[in-house]
C-alpha cells in the first residue's frame, strides 16, 4: 500500500517581458513563523491567537494535522487564527496517516515533537516530500531515544512510535539546518534533562525566539542553544511579519529592471534572515532598511529597492545559511549581473523541493545564460536572458524565480510546473501582476 498523494502540478505560468515593478508591496505572512505558531500554540496552556498567518498550501497542512490531534483551532479568517492550546500532554492519537503535502518544514519539526508522545504517527507526504531525506533528523533524534522508521532510502513516510523516554544531549549539528535545529528542540520539551545543540553556523532561530515568547526558559550562548525538558508553554499573542523570502522575488525584480522602484512593507528582518539583502548590496543593488522595531520579538522593517547595475560576487560562505531559500531568485539575479557570480557551499539547495541547483541551472542554460553547477554550488556568468519554455519541477520559488527573470528577458518565458506556487505564496501572480509584471496561467 502506499502512501504517497499525488499533486497536481499543471499550472503553467506565461511571463511576457516586463519593463518595471513599481509600487508598496505587502507579501504574505513569514511561512517559518506561522507554522512554529501552529505547534507551539496547540501545545501551550490556554488560547493563542496569531494574526497575519500565511494561509498557504504548507502552513495549511500543519494546521490541519494539529486538528487531527484533537487541538480546537478557529480560522484561518484574513490572516488570522485562534487556538486553544492543549498543553504539552495534551495530543490525542490521530486517527489515520497525518499528510503534510509539500512541506519538509513541517515534516522534519514534527518527527522531534511526535518522537515524545505517548502514542504511534505516520508522517506522509505528496511525490515530491516522499523524495526528501529525512535521515538528517532522525538521526540525531535516535539518539535521544526516539524510534523512527523511513523508507530504505532514508525518504517518508515516518513512522514514529510513542512511549519512548528520551534523553537531553549535547549535539554537534554538522550541517547548519534550521529545520533539524527546531525538530531536536521541540524533542526536548519531552526529554530528561537538558537538550544542547551546537550549529557550524547561525541559522534562523524563530523557534528559540517563540519559545521564550511562549514563556519557555531558552538558553543561549554563541551557537549553543539549550533548553530542559519538562516545562510549559503559556498561550500569547502573536503578529506575524510578512515573509522575507517571498519579498525575495520582488527584490530581484526591481534590481535586474529599468526605472523600478518597490517598497516593501511590514517585512521580518530578523538578522538570521537577511542573507538575501547582504548579498545583493554586496553584488551592488539600490536596498534600503528602515527598521521600525520589534514584533513579538521579530524585527520588522520597510525595505526600498530601486534599479541597479548588478555586478558578479563569490559569494561568502558565512552567508549562505541565512540567505538559503532565497537562492533561486538570487541566481536570477546573478544571470543579470556583468561578471560571474560563484556560489559554494549550498549542498543542502540540493535536497529542497527540487534539486534547486540543477533546476536553476537548467532553466537558465535554456534562457541563454552560462550556469554551471557544482556538487555544492553553481557559476553563473551573467548575459542576456533569451525567452524559453523551463521546467520548475514543482518548485514554487524556482518557478517564481524564473517568472521575476521575465523583467530583464528579450522575450516571452515559460514556467511550466507552477501549482505548488500556493504552498508559499498564495496571490502572487495577483501581486506581481499589479507591480508590473506581466504574468498569466494556461
Amino acid at each position: 500500500m502506499s502512501f504517497i498523494q499525488s499533486s497536481d502540478n499543471s499550472i503553467t505560468f506565461v511571463v511576457l517581458p516586463s519593463q518595471s515593478l513599481l509600487g508598496h508591496i505587502r507579501v504574505p505572512g513569514d511561512k517559518s513563523i506561522s507554522h512554529r505558531s501552529i505547534m507551539m500554540g496547540a501545545l501551550a496552556e490556554g488560547k493563542t491567537s496569531i494574526t497575519g498567518f500565511l494561509e498557504g498550501e504548507d502552513t495549511l497542512a500543519t494546521l490541519k494535522a494539529f486538528r487531527e490531534l484533537g487541538v480546537t483551532i478557529k480560522g484561518p479568517e484574513n490572516s488570522k487564527v485562534e487556538i486553544s492550546g492543549v498543553g504539552i500532554h495534551g495530543l490525542q492519537a490521530p486517527s489515520k496517516p497525518i499528510y503534510l503535502g509539500n512541506s519538509g518544514t513541517s515534516m522534519r519539526i514534527l518527527a522531534g515533537l511526535f518522537s515524545g508522545q505517548s502514542f504511534d504517527t505516520t508522517l506522509i507526504g505528496d511525490i515530491s516530500l516522499s523524495k526528501r531525506p529525512m535521515k538528517r533528523v532522525c538521526d540525531p533524534l535516535s539518539k535521544m531515544g526516539a524510534v523512527i522508521e523511513t523508507t530504505d532510502k532514508g525518504t517518508p513516510p515516518l513512522y514514529i512510535y510513542g512511549n519512548r523516554t528520551l534523553n537531553g544531549m549535547n549535539y554537534d549539528m554538522s550541517i547548519a539546518s534550521a529545520q533539524v535545529k527546531s525538530s531536536l528542540l521541540f524533542a526536548g520539551l519531552y526529554a530528561k534533562g537538558k537538550t544542547c545543540i551546537t550549529e557550524p553556523a547561525p541559522t534562523r532561530d524563530h523557534t528559540e525566539k517563540m519559545l521564550a515568547g511562549f514563556g519557555y526558559p531558552v538558553e543561549k550562548k554563541d551557537n549553543c542553544i539549550c533548553i530542559i525538558g519538562g516545562g510549559k508553554l503559556h498561550s500569547t499573542e502573536i503578529d506575524i511579519p510578512a515573509d522575507i523570502s517571498s519579498a525575495a522575488f520582488f527584490m530581484v525584480g526591481a534590481a535586474i529592471s529599468q526605472e523600478s522602484e518597490v517598497i516593501l512593507e511590514h517585512i521580518g528582518i530578523n538578522p538570521t534572515r537577511t542573507g538575501i539583502i547582504n548579498i545583493l548590496k554586496l553584488m551592488g543593488a539600490q536596498i534600503e532598511v528602515e527598521e521600525l522595531g520589534t514584533v513579538g520579538g521579530e524585527l520588522v522593517g520597510t525595505i526600498y529597492v530601486r534599479s541597479s547595475q548588478l555586478h558578479g560576487i563569490d559569494i561568502p560562505k558565512h552567508l549562505v545559511p541565512l540567505a538559503i531559500d532565497e537562492f533561486p531568485a538570487l541566481f536570477i539575479a546573478a544571470a543579470c549581473a556583468k561578471g560571474t557570480t560563484t556560489l559554494s557551499g549550498a549542498e543542502e539547495l540540493r535536497v529542497k523541493e527540487s534539486d534547486r541547483i540543477q533546476v536553476m541551472a537548467d532553466g537558465l542554460n535554456t534562457l541563454g545564460i552560462k550556469a554551471q553547477p557544482t556538487p555544492d554550488g553553481i557559476i553563473i556568468e551573467g548575459g542576456k536572458i533569451k525567452g524559453g519554455s523551463v521546467h520548475s519541477h514543482g518548485d514554487h520559488r524556482c518557478a517564481m524565480s524564473f517568472s521575476m527573470a521575465a523583467l530583464a528577458s528579450q522575450d516571452t518565458i515559460t514556467v511550466n510546473d507552477c501549482a505548488n506556487v500556493a504552498t508559499s505564496f498564495p496571490g502572487f501572480l495577483e501581486l506581481a501582476s499589479n507591480a508590473g509584471l506581466a504574468i498569466h496561467t494556461i
